[in-house]
């Protein structure tokens, strides 16, 4: 053996926690990789046993083409077969509200839905309900339900249940088969469901089956498949979809992945310094560079190798034990298994990573001349300044990087713009981010001292303690860059998501500000229009509030477009129209003479802000002046927005066309509240009918909820190995600095002061880290988002930006609380006599 690496190695086994914490971000790293991969396969088994849509007793579907209940009854004679379910459905009118019925057997191994309350309907003129539609139509045990099915001529159906389905869109009914399909005119199914006899070979059955539809033309004759067939490209279908969400996050995967390679150089080129002394000595005595460098990266190597096996074993042991608890919790989760061939990869992964992390360190390592390294008493994390070829290669990509912005922002579409393509414009984003952030590596050190000067003014001015910290990282540049630009990816992406997120935001209430200006809308079936006492009671209930009826003509013609609706909505009345997104003019310039347009019918009319629009309706013409054009809809989707007067001059009568109203306070029990006192206002008429608006406002913030935990989620690995890194530097400093901490201590620094120095100085690696991340994330955020094309405005959620930007300073200040306890034990006379 190299007598070098023998050296090297017997040291390291005197030290094993150096080890560990060389290649702690490295280990960190190869467990995500091995915990993903073992999510994905928990996943993708799990649905595949028990999640597709099919249910398990099902040997036959038979789907497509043209089937009717003379099939089914045909069907249902065929010996071996056991039972059907039809597979039917109908959409009904009540009290203009949709309702749709399904059929479904309610019990038994073929039902997809099980009874919660009541009874499942087993007489005709029965049905059962979902939860989500007795709370939104109103439909409760024992109360009836006329409805229209398609044929004009209404149809009671009394309600006996409510069920749980397996999707619940709060307008669903089930019934048994032969209940729908009395409802329908040519008594057509979509499919159905065959369970055979135990013990029956399904192969005949299919083969009757078959032959019963052998006259029927090819485009009508239905397709016969096995359940397992079906149930399997469901798995399939969703565990496709499922591959794509894993695709996006191993993107996120390899970028933590390279934030770890960051951090082992760092970690790496600070344990080669601590060991300076020792590799002068062997230099000295004969050592060569390259023999040196190949220990040094042997060295790499075996920490990758190790620290890999341990983040795979970790993995492993979260792969199984995650799982049990699910299990334990009601959740049908499978084992992943052992992947063998990704776990082998995975510690290969860890390797490549500690071998290309080591390389620059070692070499540097190497070149430095024995009596040079002798008299050193510094490690290279000391030095401050770059060299030229540092320079260039950052000032390179930075070039680059400014280039491919002011490329993008020159070709940014304008509003509306028509075969606008976003993609290598995203691409060009993403592009320019990355030489950015490769000129940020680059230029780190150079970077970090004025960045200091100004986030360090603070710490200056509480004392000695501070001034020490400050002056702890500005002294070892190096190491402070190599961390805190980790630290700048971390918070450069969760600022461009929080950014991004907050714009989107932003536009979705720009848009539902026009669609959804309340929580609920009442109008009249078949245009007919609201009493006065319906409004009068509605303002009389203390559970509504902002009360605005509105009238509306949708027979107006302006220009050449007819059948354009114009209303007569007071926009000051309601808080979230402020929201609206007005392309130019004033709404509150609306009134008499004037009209706000939309967007949409401004471009096809050729209408611009001052111009005069004619409106013409039922022999009448009234000219009014555009004050307002607004985004592509107008509220209550009308084309113009008149006062009330300038809507009577167009014909309008004196009857309200519509109701809107907000409940009187927030929460879920408040507005089930508010839908009553809406529909008791009606008086319990059901040609009146209620729709929840806020439900369009609840669906996008739950989607947008949803996708920016997912999106910080994934990002969080990023954050947490950047967090590894600092508490790995800070220890690694920790040892470096051991005399320094012994004469801070004998000069009269309190153990509390020495811990508060260095807590201070992981600190301040965030602070660092996070101000290079907000100047990268907020700027590339508001450039992606308009590269997208998007007419969203950009929105810097403040308050959020502030405290991610605590939280990760509170994380890294934390992760030098145990370095900085171990140093404060150390005795100042043991450690004055450290070498």
């Amino acid at each position: 053996m190299n007598p070098i690496l023998r050296t090297q190695l017997a040291g390291v086994a005197r030290r094993p926690a150096r080890m560990l914490l060389t290649g702690l971000a490295v280990l960190v790293a190869s467990f995500v990789v091995y915990a993903t991969v073992l999510a994905q396969q928990i996943t993708q088994r799990s649905i595949v046993d028990g999640l597709s849509g099919t249910p398990e007793a099902v040997d036959l579907v038979i789907r497509q083409g043209s089937i009717d209940d003379r099939h089914l009854a045909a069907i249902n004679a065929i010996p071996g077969v056991s039972r059907t379910s039809a597979q039917t459905e109908i959409g009904a009118q009540l009290g203009g509200q949709y309702l749709n019925i399904s059929g479904d057997p309610g019990s038994g191994p073929l039902a997809l839905v099980s009874v919660t309350e009541g009874r499942y309907p087993s007489a005709a003129g029965e049905i059962a309900v979902t939860p989500r539609t007795v709370q939104l139509l109103g439909l409760k045990v024992g109360s009836t339900a006329s409805v229209d099915p398609g044929t004009g001529k209404k149809v009671a159906l009394r309600v006996v249940g409510v069920v749980k389905p397996p999707v619940d869109f709060g307008n669903d009914a089930y019934a048994p088969a032969s209940t729908v399909l009395a409802l329908t005119v040519d008594h057509f199914v979509q499919g159905i469901y065959v369970d055979v006899d135990a013990g029956t070979d399904a192969g005949p059955v299919r083969d009757r089956i078959e032959a019963l539809f052998a006259g029927a033309k090819d485009e009508d004759r239905p397709e016969v498949v096995t359940g397992a067939d079906v149930r399997l490209a469901e798995a399939r279908d969703a565990a496709s979809q499922i591959d794509q969400v894993f695709a996006v996050v191993g993107m996120f995967v390899g970028i933590a992945v390279a934030a770890a390679g960051l951090i082992a150089a760092s970690t790496f080129r600070i344990v080669f310094a601590q060991r300076m002394r020792q590799l002068a000595l062997l230099r000295a005595i004969g050592a060569g560079r390259s023999a040196t460098f190949r220990a040094l990266a042997t060295e790499g190597a075996l920490t990758g190798l190790a620290t890999g096996a341990v983040g795979v074993a970790v993995g492993q042991g979260a792969g199984f034990a995650v799982p049990a608890l699910l299990r334990g919790i009601g959740w049908n989760v499978l084992n992943p298994g052992i992947p063998v061939l990704w776990a082998v990869g995975t510690i290969l992964l860890a390797v490549v990573i500690s071998v290309v992390a080591v390389l620059a360190p070692a070499v540097s390592a190497a070149r430095v001349a024995p009596l040079e390294a002798l008299r050193t008493a510094a490690g290279t994390g000391a030095r401050t300044g770059i060299g030229v070829p540092r320079w260039i290669a950052g000032l390179l990509p930075l070039a680059a990087a400014l280039a491919l912005a002011g490329y993008v922002y020159t070709n940014l579409p304008g509003l509306d713009e028509r075969d606008y393509d976003p993609q290598m414009m995203l691409l060009a984003v993403v592009a320019s981010g990355a030489l950015a952030f490769a000129a940020l590596i680059a230029l780190g050190p150079v970077l970090v001292r004025p960045v200091l000067a100004v986030t360090g003014w603070p710490l200056r001015r509480l004392g000695p303690v501070g001034r020490l910290a400050v002056g702890g990282v500005g002294g070892s540049a190096r190491r402070a860059a190599a961390v805190s630009v980790v630290v700048a990816l971390g918070v450069t992406l969760v600022a461009g998501v929080l950014v991004g997120g907050a714009s989107i935001r932003a536009l979705g209430d720009r848009e539902l500000a026009a669609a959804a200006p309340t929580d609920f809308e009442m109008t009249g079936g078949d245009g007919s229009t609201l009493p006065e006492e319906i409004v009068t009671r509605a303002k009389a209930s203390g559970e509504l509030t902002r009360v605005t009826p509105y009238r509306r003509l949708t027979s107006a013609k302006i220009a050449q477009f007819e059948g354009t609706a114009v209303t007569d909505l007071d926009v000051r009345a309601l808080p979230r129209l402020r929201d609206l997104d007005v392309r130019s003019g004033s709404v509150d310039e609306l009134k008499p003479g004037t009209a706000v347009v939309a967007g949409y019918l401004a471009e096809m009319a050729g209408l611009r802000l001052g111009d005069t629009v004619r409106v013409e309706n039922q022999g009448r013409t009234v000219s009014l002046q555009v004050v307002a054009v607004l985004g592509d809809d107008a509220p209550l989707h009308a084309g113009l927005l008149v006062v009330p007067a300038d809507l009577t001059a167009m014909g309008a009568g004196g009857g309200w066309s519509g109701m809107l109203a907000d409940a009187a306070r927030d929460g879920a029990s408040a507005r089930t509240e508010a839908l009553r006192a809406m529909r008791a206002a009606a008086g319990g008429k059901t040609e009146f009918s209620v729709v929840v608006l806020a439900d369009q406002r609840d669906a996008l913030d739950a989607e947008l909820a949803t996708l920016l935990g997912i999106a910080l989620g994934l990002i969080g690995l990023t954050v947490l190995i950047a967090v590894v890194g600092v508490g790995a530097t800070t220890a690694l400093s920790v040892v470096e600095r051991v005399r320094e901490s012994g004469l801070l201590r004998a000069i009269g620094m309190s153990r509390a002061g020495l811990r508060t120095m260095l807590t201070l100085e992981s600190a301040l690696y965030g602070v660092i880290g996070a101000v290079l991340g907000l100047l990268l994330g907020v700027p590339y955020a508001w450039l992606a988002l308009r590269a997208t094309g998007a007419n969203a405005p950009l929105a810097v959620p403040v308050w959020q930006l502030a405290g991610a930007f605590l939280i990760l300073v509170v994380l890294t200040a934390l992760a030098g609380v145990l370095p900085a306890r171990r140093a404060a034990r150390v005795s100042p006379v043991n450690a004055l006599g450290t070498d």
